[in-house]
């Protein structure tokens, strides 16, 4: 990796300008979203999609999500139901990927479906990545902007810190409010659907809209981003559901579990989801040769925090 500065650089007006023509000349650029920084390019070039996973050391048959700006956009790339349209309305823009039938001559790179014939779409929300998306008249495919299989970044430092200048320009929009990555749900054929990845829209959110269970059949093959057993590791070998931290481990707490490095001290599970990857970059600079984690509510968002760290644990 090229640890020389990545080029660091405010999302204002002018900002905004020297991203879009760093996309629009097939270069990556690093662009927070609600949920953590994403490292975009232009999704309908082989070229710019080959950056991404250069930059990450990302495998090649881990698909990408693609950002649109609306609905109508999305559906030029995919193949909606009526089911993808109730969720589009309820949730984007917002924190939820939905995996539909990529659409027969979509003006999209291969690479960015990973050879199969579904596609991973989301309508951010974030102001930054409108914005840019508003600049600019493709869709921008856009994974987290770090190196493949570590902790997801939630601030321009981390985006740095991760790929140095492999990050290109690096829009600093702010720490990530939401903190953990969408909610990826696949719509099978009939009324089937299932949740891919846990994330802030939670299944029970889904249900109420769509009015039918998750089917439960697990999925076999990679079908979307983030379904990789290991993932978001920090490098240091993590404990689960400690009640107090062994020598030489770092402590994050949650609610009255102070630790190292608390979540939540309120218990709030939303709180915690947007301080997790903060707490595991800090635990993996600490001096601790180990991590420990104190036990968390599964329920609501706490199912995808959960998830997040048993991969990372893996």
């Amino acid at each position: 990796m090229d640890n020389s500065p990545p080029d660091m650089v405010m999302p204002d007006t002018a900002g905004l300008a020297a991203a879009a023509a760093c996309l629009r000349g097939h270069a990556v650029v690093a662009v927070p979203t609600e949920t953590v920084y994403g490292l975009a390019a232009r999704a309908d070039s082989d070229a710019a999609v080959a950056a991404i996973y250069r930059a990450k050391g990302r495998p090649d048959f881990n698909p990408l999500i693609v950002h649109v700006a609306d609905v109508a956009a999305a559906e030029r790339l995919a193949v909606f139901d009526a089911r993808a349209l109730d969720l589009a309305g309820a949730f984007w823009p917002g924190p939820l990927t939905l995996v539909l039938p990529r659409r027969a001559g979509a003006p999209l790179a291969t690479a960015v479906s990973a050879g199969l014939p579904t596609l991973a779409l989301r309508c951010p929300a974030h102001p930054v990545m409108r914005a840019l998306l508003a600049l600019v008249d493709f869709p921008l495919a856009a994974p987290s902007a770090n190196r493949s299989g570590g902790v997801s970044p939630t601030t321009a430092a981390h985006v740095a810190a991760s790929l140095g200048a492999a990050a290109g320009m690096i829009l600093d929009g702010g720490a990530c409010a939401g903190g953990i990555e969408s909610t990826i749900v696949v719509l099978r054929e009939g009324n089937g659907w299932k949740v891919l990845r846990p994330g802030p829209i939670t299944a029970g959110q889904i249900a109420n809209v769509l009015g039918t269970p998750p089917v439960a059949n697990a999925a076999t093959s990679i079908e979307a981003p983030g379904q990789l057993a290991s993932h978001y590791a920090p490098g240091k070998p993590i404990r689960l559901n400690a009640s107090h931290a062994a020598p030489n481990e770092f402590l994050i707490g949650f609610g009255p579990q102070q630790g190292d490095f608390n979540l939540s001290p309120a218990g709030d599970l939303v709180e915690a989801a947007s301080h997790l990857y903060a707490a595991l970059h800090t635990a993996a600079a600490a001096p601790h040769a180990r991590i420990a984690v104190a036990p968390l509510p599964a329920e609501g968002i706490g199912a995808a925090i959960k998830d997040r760290l048993s991969r990372a644990a893996t």
